[in-house]
């Protein structure tokens, strides 16, 4: 495990040193679990928020997109559920004096069963080379039945305990497992209480008891309570979705892991209205969609996995999530959910107003039935960046760097690098950049060695650097040298626009 932390904390050295994230408020010791995305970081996650917008808004006829306020009426969070019911089951060690997520914490122990199984496997696979057959052996060797059997175990009183809200029993499951707090090593815990994670805040100049508000905790009520807006001034038909990128505000009392978890993040969600009785079909088609969206990345398949819910919301008939292994395990990064007509029955009785469908070919109205995909974009940057971040032994023996982005989420596409910053070279360099800026971000550099502002670009993901010298000057073209492969070749400048457009292509998600 030392290893993955090791990696979790060059992720998050490397993400400020080169200007992705910084801790916010820095200069005044910052704001806990709060960050600010610095000049290549919001290149990176708007490119990461465009890829999304595309795939969901631009390649489907029947999504389109809204962006609701983030200040919303407070009876629309009484009717999600959110003002009675967003709460997080959390316990204090007596010792240490830290909160943490009882489920969490029983998550996190299960993590360490499963990670077990992982040692055994590759201990295997060590021992019979090729001839290693993963299934065969996960459902054989004793140690890992054992194991399994164990996380069967644990996951099953777990939601049990979770759907009963029964905070003594979680407690009791807390000191069963021989949980010991991180810090104090301690098992000396306090009972299980339930804290919402809601921020409220006034609106108006003069308090009153019907002023207060709530920063949303999530973009998806503002695309229920607009369902007839867009509906109707769209013309749409079932079945049709409503897809939103936006912040969410989450007053997380065990925020960490860098900007998995934090208090303000941001969500990309599309609601999708279907039939009644035939939301099943649409939670499977989802799940491909999805998961295939995040393979078209270049991930490796097995970086993935969906994790169904043993616990399921009193609204939802299915739900899964995409889990991704991030340095410090898989986790959730997305999540899809069949939540039936909840949304837009709560929101009809609370408002007073009808929030149905008429359904021309059945000849009828009926409130649709609603299938959910939500996935966080701080989340997905996580799990993109730290995938990237290489460090390379070179065929030299020197080594380098490298941020191995998919060439079109790069937060520079290209830079334009002089040879030297002389003869010339400088004015060429800009008179390039000048005529390939209006198509692609680019950076110019012409400081320090050549080699030296090669690495610079690997470590920031640049997929191709050009650079301009004296055979340039006699019309011989630039050097273009690849990122991933360090591989150049000798490029016209009238085709640079063709070849980069060549190369950096959109994503296509199959």
């Amino acid at each position: 495990m030392a290893n993955q932390e090791d990696i979790f904390k060059k992720v998050v050295s490397h993400a400020k040193e080169y200007g992705f994230i910084f801790p916010s408020s820095e200069i005044y010791d910052g704001l806990g679990a709060v960050y600010d995305y610095g000049q290549l970081g919001t290149e990176l996650k708007n490119n990461i928020k465009q890829y999304w917008w595309k795939a969901m808004v631009q390649y489907h006829e029947n999504i389109v997109g809204i962006d609701s306020a983030i200040f919303m009426h407070p009876k629309i969070w009484k009717a999600s559920g959110h003002v009675d019911a967003f709460n997080d089951p959390l316990i204090d060690n007596k010792d240490s004096k830290k909160r943490y997520r009882a489920d969490v914490l029983i998550e996190d122990h299960i993590a360490k069963i499963e990670e077990k199984i992982k040692k055994e496997c590759e201990k295997a696979h060590k021992r019979f080379g090729d001839a290693f057959n993963l299934d065969q052996f996960v459902s054989t060797n004793p140690r890992v039945l054992e194991h399994q059997k164990q996380i069967d175990e644990i996951h099953g009183k777990y939601a049990e305990l979770m759907n009963a809200n029964d905070l003594a029993g979680l407690k009791q499951l807390i000191l069963d497992l021989g949980i010991v707090c991180p810090i104090s090593g301690t098992r000396n815990w306090t009972d299980v209480r339930q804290f919402n994670l809601m921020f409220a805040t006034k609106m108006g100049s003069v308090e009153g008891e019907n002023d207060t508000l709530y920063l949303r905790p999530e973009t998806a009520q503002g695309i229920f309570v607009n369902f007839l807006n867009v509906q109707k001034s769209g013309r749409m038909k079932i079945p049709f979705g409503i897809a939103q990128i936006g912040k969410a505000f989450r007053n997380e009392i065990v925020a960490r892991q860098f900007i998995f978890r934090m208090r303000e993040f941001e969500q990309m969600e599309m609601q999708f209205f279907v039939r009644p009785g035939t939301e099943l079909e649409w939670f499977k088609h989802w799940k491909k969609e999805r998961l295939n969206w995040h393979l078209a990345l270049g991930i490796p398949a097995e970086k993935y996995r969906f994790h169904d819910h043993e616990k399921l919301a009193h609204y939802a008939n299915a739900a899964t999530d995409i889990e991704f292994e991030f340095p410090f395990g898989f986790k959730e990064l997305e999540g899809i959910h069949s939540r039936t007509d909840f949304d837009l029955s709560r929101h009809s009785e609370f408002s007073g107003k009808k929030l149905q469908y008429f359904d021309s070919e059945l000849n009828e109205n009926y409130t649709p039935y609603v299938i959910e995909t939500s996935i966080g974009v701080d989340r997905t940057f996580l799990a993109i960046f730290s995938h990237a971040l290489k460090e390379e032994t070179l065929e030299d023996g020197s080594t380098r760097t490298l941020l191995s982005l998919p060439p079109v989420l790069a937060p520079y596409k290209a830079a334009i690098l002089p040879l030297v910053k002389k003869d010339g070279l400088p004015e060429k360099a800009r008179e390039i950049m000048d005529a390939l800026k209006y198509d692609f971000m680019l950076q110019y550099d012409e400081k320090d060695a050549i080699g030296r502002r090669y690495r610079r670009q690997d470590a920031i993901g640049t997929p191709f650097c050009i650079t301009v010298d004296n055979d340039t000057l006699e019309g011989k073209g630039v050097t273009v040298r690849e990122r991933d492969t360090m591989k150049q070749e000798r490029i016209d400048i009238e085709n640079l626009r063709a070849y980069l457009h060549e190369h950096i292509k959109p994503i296509q998600v199959r």
